[in-house]
């Protein structure tokens, strides 16, 4: 029996509870997704209704996981924890294809979200209007290279995905980083095999659970 067998079969009817510590429509949109792709139970806590949130996580930032008393941080970290722990298709199991999905994370959570990040930095710490609109314009024209880089990879690829065939993990967190451009005055470019693929995930029922539910809690705030 081959190991990616044996994991499957080791991990398929494994199940925790967790915490997850949130904000509405940040990137532990993806945390969340993930966990439904991994039929985890969870139970949300939004961070704005907290005023300890940094006893949790010492830098204030979502996504923060708490299994079994253990506090993991850090987005992308999480998900490859989860992604190790759980049987699933987001992310290969061993050989190139694994190292693959691997730095397709670390792309999406080291490089692509600090690039957006960059946008709500400038948004809120730049008063002057005409200085803040050029910083903007220049946070976007890497952005759009960033993106460049993503539509190369699919017209390289095998499938519609990073992953190929199906969704990866690095998809969902890219999909959910690109939701953040319109609340911002610039252009942000993205190729058409690019858009093809972040609609076919926002399109997911895991995906569209997570907008409704945080949107439905939300309103009950």
């Amino acid at each position: 029996m081959s190991n990616t067998q044996n994991k499957l079969n080791q991990t398929a009817k494994t199940k925790t509870d967790y915490t997850l510590y949130y904000s509405q429509g940040a990137c532990s949109v993806a945390t969340q997704v993930v966990l439904n792709e991994l039929g985890q139970d969870y139970q949300l806590i939004n961070v704005t209704s907290l005023e300890n949130f940094t006893e949790i996580n010492p830098v204030g930032a979502v996504p923060a996981l708490v299994e079994n008393d253990i506090v993991l941080t850090e987005g992308a970290a999480i998900i490859l924890h989860l992604l190790d722990k759980h049987a699933n298709s987001l992310l290969a199991v061993e050989g190139p294809a694994r190292q693959q999905g691997v730095q397709d994370i670390l792309f999406a959570n080291a490089t692509m979200h600090p690039a957006y990040g960059r946008l709500f930095f400038i948004n809120q710490y730049i008063q002057d209007d005409n200085a803040k609109q050029d910083a903007l314009n220049n946070a976007a024209t890497l952005i759009n290279k960033l993106w460049q880089v993503v539509e190369a990879k699919l017209e390289k690829g095998s499938g519609d995905f990073l992953g190929g065939k199906q969704v990866s993990a690095a998809d969902i967190m890219l999909s959910v980083y690109s939701a953040w451009g319109p609340f911002f005055p610039v252009d942000i470019i993205i190729g058409p095999k690019t858009q093809a693929m972040l609609a076919n995930v926002q399109q997911m029922p895991n995906y569209q659970k997570v907008v409704e539910k945080e949107a439905a809690l939300a309103n009950q705030a």
